[in-house]
């Protein structure tokens, strides 16, 4: 645990929206802040130290001091580090998360269904990091109301098929400091078995299907729930896509939590397609933890 929550900085309302919504998270957890940006053509000083006169690094101060200025706004007491670095975005926040507990970056949003969008820097880094990041897109940084009112929540997906330790981890610890109930989800299709040769639901079939899920999910649980006894859970299996269970489930949440599973150095990193449908159409913000 390194105390330190890292914030990229592009210039954008969502990167200010980012940097709020990880001020209050720094707060909840005392942790410090830090508001990078980077430039490969910051001008800088015999010491290193950014230029305060090069007129080429007015928009880079510009962009930190807007961040900084809506977190003073937001958490005045909050201990901010400011990082104007002149390297490539992607080679910055990659030294940078290695030295924090959680990267958090804002994430644009596109027409009426406001989806997620990432950058080229932004995917590159969801993909390749092992540290949990948050994707924020504007206006989702609003402080939400303590101890679940207003039917507040995080909500975490729970695979079953494989281990995903790290993620209920990091979703019943956000769910304590947040004082919120977490709300546990795992979707699946119904198996095969549960199908009659007319292609219509065996309701016992189904029934059996949902039971054995709920048994798994609440074993998943379990040693979570000891350890977090404060923590309201409410779990659910739903018997459908695991997409659409997630994301029609996550639209009061706090936050949506959601695993990327680590694949060996010989396979190339890539997320997969319920991480990449969190990414583009969750309604809050979304959390991606790597795991075993």
């Amino acid at each position: 645990m390194t105390n330190l929550i890292t914030v990229g900085l592009d210039g954008t309302p969502q990167s200010v929206s980012a940097a709020v919504w990880a001020a209050r998270e720094a707060t909840l957890r005392q942790a410090r802040l830090r508001l990078l940006h980077a430039w490969v053509l910051l001008a800088l000083e015999a010491d290193g130290t950014p230029s305060p006169k090069a007129e080429q690094n007015y928009w880079p101060r510009r962009i930190v001091e807007e961040a900084e200025a809506a977190v003073r706004s937001a958490c005045p007491d909050l201990p901010v580090e400011v990082s104007l670095v002149r390297k490539d975005p992607f080679e910055a926040l990659t030294d940078a998360v290695g030295q924090s507990d959680l990267l958090v970056l804002g994430s644009r949003g596109l027409g009426a269904a406001a989806r997620f969008t990432l950058g080229e820097t932004g995917l590159e880094l969801v993909t390749h990091t092992e540290t949990p990041t948050v994707l924020v897109r504007a206006q989702q940084e609003q402080e939400a109301p303590a101890g679940g009112a207003n039917g507040r929540k995080v909500t975490v997906g729970v695979g079953l098929h494989a281990a995903c330790e790290e993620v209920l981890m990091f979703a019943f610890e956000t769910a304590a400091r947040r004082d919120v109930p977490l709300h546990a989800v795992h979707g699946r299709h119904l198996p095969s078995y549960a199908y009659n040769r007319g292609g219509g639901v065996e309701r016992s079939a189904a029934e059996e299907a949902v039971h054995d899920a709920q048994g798994e999910l609440a074993a998943s649980l379990r040693p979570w729930r000891e350890k977090f006894p404060a923590v309201p859970v409410d779990e659910e299996v739903v018997m459908e896509n695991p997409v659409s269970a997630l994301l029609h489930r996550s639209a009061h949440a706090d936050l949506l939590v959601v695993g990327r599973r680590r694949r060996g150095r010989l396979l190339p990193p890539r997320i997969g397609h319920v991480v990449q449908a969190a990414v583009h159409h969750a309604p809050c913000p979304v959390a991606i933890v790597p795991h075993s």
